[in-house]
């Protein structure tokens, strides 16, 4: 039994609260420069408490108007493009892993488990590793500036493969005969028996792959040459692109808080789910 030990206890809450505060403080950091005018932010030293500007900014960010002497491409056309990636990619993933994981665990064929070493080994390499051709196919097929470019390339996933068909072997044998004995189809015992023991195992991958979706970066970079299917994270990065004096950073911050919210809303909606689909080993 582990005695326990206030001054440990201590130490260990007052390193948890320093932790806290290195995350937080340049999130508060955005939400005060998302407060201000482009003059504040452009003072030495920059404020460190909160502004009147903030509805203003956010208004002109999310709509696109004009300020200064630059157009803003509007902030919610980069977050739908963002979102209709991210779910494409979340229910491609889960999607494609499901049937993987199904053929590999339940139907008996030569080098199956060749197969499935092939698709882990696939972890080695991810997109950054195979852009070029990657890219060289997709322009090939004229999906440059699509949804289609953005979002195929990244829909397969070696590690949900894995994690489903883990699951799929802890599922009792006894369940796969009495599929077969009630006179249930491969595709009807998949529909009616495994997707509903696998909801919690879905629901934690979709969040994982929604977050991985919204803040992909170097691939959008290069599918989207045209500023319409710009995604956030690219769009954030465009607006800092010039010279330092010319940023307008109150606008970028506004521009980032506003880039946090879906995933922050899918973890906080999703949560319940998430964990048990991590933890509960009864799904």
């Amino acid at each position: 039994m582990v005695e326990r030990n206030r001054w440990h206890n201590l130490v260990a809450h007052l390193v948890l609260c320093v932790g806290v505060l290195i995350i937080v403080f340049p999130i508060y950091l955005a939400f005060v420069g998302a407060t201000h005018s482009s003059q504040d932010m452009a003072q030495s030293p920059i404020p460190i408490w909160f502004g009147p500007e903030g509805l203003t900014n956010i208004k002109t960010v999310f709509i696109g108007e004009e300020s200064g002497s630059s157009n803003l491409l509007p902030v919610s056309q980069m977050m739908w493009v963002s979102f209709i990636s991210a779910v494409c990619i979340a229910f491609g993933k889960i999607t494609i892993s499901l049937l993987s994981a199904f053929a590999i665990v339940y139907f008996q064929f030569p080098f199956r488990k060749t197969v499935f070493w092939g698709i882990f080994i696939t972890l080695m390499l991810p997109i950054e590793v195979r852009i070029v051709p990657t890219y060289q196919v997709i322009a090939d097929f004229g999906l440059v500036n699509s949804y289609a470019g953005l979002t195929i390339p990244l829909m397969a996933s070696a590690t949900a493969t894995f994690l489903f068909r883990q699951f799929f072997l802890t599922v009792p044998d006894e369940l796969t005969e009495a599929a077969k004995m009630d006179g249930a189809k491969p595709i009807r015992f998949f529909w009616d028996v495994l997707m509903p023991l696998s909801r919690t195992c879905m629901a934690a991958l979709f969040v994982i792959q929604f977050i991985y979706g919204w803040n992909q970066y170097l691939w959008p970079l290069l599918m989207s040459t045209e500023e319409r299917m710009y995604p956030i994270v690219v769009g954030i990065r465009s607006m800092t692109a010039g010279a330092d004096p010319q940023i307008q950073w109150n606008l970028v911050m506004s521009t980032a808080l506003l880039a946090m919210l879906p995933p922050v809303m899918v973890v906080l909606l999703m949560q319940k789910w998430f964990i048990k689909g991590l933890v509960d080993p009864e799904k």
